[in-house]
């Protein structure tokens, strides 16, 4: 019964958002991103934390500008993905440019596409917008909170891309990938744990998902990268990478060199605009537990140099 109560209450919420201008909802989403900026301080810690690992030449005060620049951009991006969720391609045109589309209209049997949390990442459901022939798909993972769950689920269908929870619905995903036309997205710029492959990214090596290498090479369709950048306020652009080559002949490129380039493709886009990137995200974990362990022997050493110090 509260489920549904709380459910419909973020309905409302969700269709009063979407009856306002998009550019308005974005500036109340920069400025509450700004104020959870001082609020969040795990976050906050998390997100300085990850530029001084990717940039350790840049001061602290840059860094916690770009911290700070990178919560009101989730502010705005968090807020803007309500309204414009529900868009159809038409609907949405005056809010996103997709640059590169060009490729993906040779690509009749579809395409497979690395995306990562960079801008506002709900609009890479549009990512066929003017390429009729192909549909757009993408996976997700269903939000612990059912009510949240149901509501995001809603509006991203709203948008008539194809849906997938990479937890149920693999199945059915692959039957589409088999039967072609699909241009799926999957988000490739988050901790792998142990089924991934161990690739730099900065100079830290993180677990990188080798599935976008592996669906494409399985169904001998082209890989792609594409990124969302913020172009102003409310509007954004998707840009399409060149074709990365999974093949070399016949023969598979192994997946860790394909998802390598992948990485490089994301470094090269996140040096264009620093607080773009899902900084609060912390996705060097093998890196953080050799940190921890050079911590611990740090002040085991220091421990044992004490000791050995003559008593006054």
């Amino acid at each position: 019964m509260m489920d549904n109560v709380f459910y419909y209450l973020l309905l409302a919420l969700a269709r009063l958002l979407r009856a306002l201008p998009v550019r308005f909802v974005a500036l109340v989403g920069r400025f509450v991103g700004g104020l959870v900026y001082f609020l969040d301080r795990r976050h906050q810690r998390v997100a300085t934390e990850n530029l001084r690992r990717c940039f350790p030449e840049k001061t602290e005060a840059e860094r916690r500008g770009i911290a700070r620049e990178h919560f009101r951009r989730l502010g705005e991006n968090f807020a803007s993905a309500i309204p414009t969720a529900g868009m159809n391609d038409a609907q949405i045109a005056p809010y996103l440019e997709v640059m590169g589309a060009g490729r993906l209209e040779a690509c009749p049997r579809g395409a497979i596409i690395a995306i990562g949390h960079f801008g506002n990442f709900e609009l890479y459901t549009h990512l066929t917008a003017g390429v009729p022939h192909l549909q757009a798909a993408a996976t997700y993972r269903a939000l612990q909170h059912r009510c949240f769950d149901r509501l995001v689920r809603e509006l991203r269908r709203r948008s008539g891309c194809l849906l997938y929870d990479r937890r149920r619905e693999v199945k059915a995903m692959l039957e589409a990938l088999r039967g072609g036309g699909i241009v799926l997205g999957l988000l490739s710029d988050q901790h792998a744990g142990r089924r991934g492959v161990r690739i730099p990214f900065f100079g830290h090596e993180c677990s990188t998902t080798t599935a976008p290498a592996r669906l494409a090479q399985r169904y001998k369709l082209p890989l792609f990268t594409a990124v969302c950048f913020r172009v102003g306020l409310g509007r954004w652009r998707i840009e399409v990478s060149d074709e990365i080559t999974t093949r070399i002949g016949t023969e598979r490129r192994p997946v860790a060199e394909v998802m390598a380039e992948v990485n490089a493709a994301f470094e090269k886009a996140i040096r264009r605009d620093l607080p773009n990137s899902f900084w609060v995200y912390d996705r060097w974990r093998f890196g953080k537990a050799a940190r921890a362990q050079a911590a611990q022997d740090r002040a085991n050493r220091n421990r044992s140099s004490e000791a050995m110090l003559p008593r006054a």
